[in-house]
């Protein structure tokens, strides 16, 4: 009788077993589901069990206890893209098998670092956008806007770095040139991103960058009004009114002689290369008509006259 028992019992658990072994019929497929740092294994256990990745958290203890790995668990973001077994389970997340395949993400030219921050909060799951900024607002200008490609996992810091030594690439190939302008890399890149708001082509970039270095030559205030945003979020092509030209901003270049205390975008590729190949010309005055075509004078009365005949 006694042995029928103990049958009986080992047979009910046999059955138990393989029934919990197996991916619950409401198996998450697709979505992913994170580890924290620290996680031990009975929480991991009942996480998994709630969110449906495995049926039995009592029985994916036993699992990875049994397979010595209960100290292994390894945090972090996982996706599991079919139904998979309790035991498949178990052997990555104590491998680190996450099953994440990067994401293709474009910076375009011209972002500031708050929009870098809200493009990637949309495509990782771990991105935190309050760290982000904290971290990356001393780094705006140098975040290279590019096409990168990032896992679901990818952390602030990790992103800030991964574009940090992008730029650093990027500019190093430009070190003879820069050599040669001879001015500081930190005026460059306030140049550049001044240049990625003023204009769209090279040539006009070029030409603008000649003007706007001229004017800081000759103690000229550079009266642009991109550097607006940076004070009151106004956008390019944005009127700027008679009381915007009296806030007390360093950003505020009409009030303000030389470059803003910071680049106010991260510029692309083009406009650091045109801050430093300036085109000289007679010209000391520019505007950008409803077209986008650009007109340049030599005197404010020609300045003036081009505003009459593009701007009305």
């Amino acid at each position: 009788m006694r042995k029928k028992v103990i049958l009986y019992i080992v047979l009910v658990f046999f059955v138990f077993s393989l029934i919990g072994i197996r991916a619950p019929d409401s198996f998450p497929k697709g979505d992913y589901f994170v580890i924290s740092k620290g996680s031990g294994l009975s929480s991991v256990a009942n996480s998994l069990a709630e969110k449906h990745v495995i049926r039995s958290a009592f029985l994916f203890k036993l699992v990875v206890v049994a397979s010595g790995n209960q100290g292994n668990l390894a945090s972090g973001v996982y996706i599991f893209k079919k139904p998979l077994n309790l035991i498949q389970i178990a052997s990555r997340i104590t491998t680190g098998e996450y099953g994440l395949t990067p994401i293709k993400v474009t910076i375009p030219e011209g972002t500031t670092v708050v929009d870098v921050g809200r493009i990637l909060e949309k495509y990782s799951i771990s991105f935190k956008y309050d760290e982000f900024i904290k971290i990356a607002k001393k780094h705006e200008g140098y975040l290279f806007p590019d096409t990168y490609y990032i896992l679901p996992s990818v952390s602030a810091e990790e992103v800030v770095d991964m574009m940090l030594a992008n730029f650093d690439r990027r500019v190093a190939a430009m070190s003879n040139d820069l050599k040669v302008f001879a001015k500081p890399l930190t005026d460059v890149i306030k140049m550049a991103s001044i240049l990625e708001e003023e204009a769209r082509t090279t040539e006009s970039r070029r030409i603008i960058a000649g003007i706007l270095w001229k004017r800081i030559s000759i103690g000229m205030p550079l009266q642009v009004d991109v550097t607006f945003a940076y004070i009151e979020g106004k956008k390019k092509g944005e009127d700027i009114s008679l009381e915007d030209l009296k806030i007390d901003s360093p950003y505020n270049l009409y009030l303000y002689r030389g470059l803003p205390p910071t680049p106010i975008t991260n510029p692309g590729i083009d406009s650091i290369s045109s801050a430093i190949t300036p085109i000289k010309t007679p010209y000391l005055y520019y505007l950008s008509d409803k077209k986008g075509e650009m007109h340049y004078a030599r005197t404010f009365e020609e300045h003036v006259a081009n505003k009459n005949r593009y701007l009305r």
